[in-house]
């Protein structure tokens, strides 16, 4: 089976999903959809944090879990579809990618709720974590990247400029239709990335396993 990497861009409340496999060591898109990853999508679900500040603290950790979990839940659901369609199409999903906004680790809950600036990054968070956790669940192994870097990243890792991989990524849309605005195209580097470094990866283990 050809290998597929799933690449995201996380919201409140829903991600951009690309699904991705390289044909003649050219990317293809497979797959494009906007899952959600709130049962209602309210202000009050898409901003668990920004609803947390209005709670007491017990009540505001079991929302904000009680909101994480169906996150997460939602997202495999949406991964396991796509995985299952793939795979009768003869593709094997096997890695995601997933930019970040940043790499710094949350304070705990109570002192989240004290900064303003905190809730809304943690409000993000929230989801890509959920989508990390769906796809660990999924067994697909993932690839995660600071998203002010992700440009950077690609133009070094494909040996190309920026314009280049900008238009390349803007054809690769024509096909598809909208929406393919800069959520999808993020989603597809994600993905191309994830894509070369799980193939390194298997690379690497059969040098290993030869000698």
């Amino acid at each position: 089976m050809k290998h597929v990497a799933l690449g995201f861009r996380a919201h409140s409340g829903w991600t951009a999903l690309v699904a991705l496999c390289l044909e003649k060591e050219q990317p293809q898109v497979l797959v494009r959809e906007r899952p959600k990853l709130v049962q209602e999508f309210t202000y009050e679900f898409r901003q668990p944090y920004h609803t947390a500040e209005r709670m007491p603290m017990d009540r505001a950790r079991e929302f904000v879990s009680m909101v994480e979990s169906a996150a997460t839940r939602l997202a495999e659901d949406a991964i396991r579809t796509v995985q299952v369609d793939l795979r009768k199409r003869g593709y094997e999903l096997t890695c995601f990618g997933l930019p970040l906004r940043s790499a710094r680790p949350l304070p705990r809950l109570e002192k989240i709720l004290l900064s303003h600036a905190l809730v809304h990054a943690a409000d993000g968070e929230l989801f890509r974590r959920a989508l990390i956790r769906a796809s660990e669940q999924c067994q697909i192994t993932g690839l995660t990247l600071a998203e002010r870097e992700l440009v950077t990243i690609a133009c070094e890792t494909l040996k190309i400029d920026k314009n280049d991989i900008l238009g390349r990524l803007a054809e690769l849309g024509k096909p598809i239709g909208p929406p393919w605005s800069q959520d999808e195209k993020f989603a597809t580097m994600a993905a191309w990335l994830a894509l070369l470094n799980c193939a390194k990866g298997r690379s690497a283990r059969r040098r290993a396993e030869s000698e």
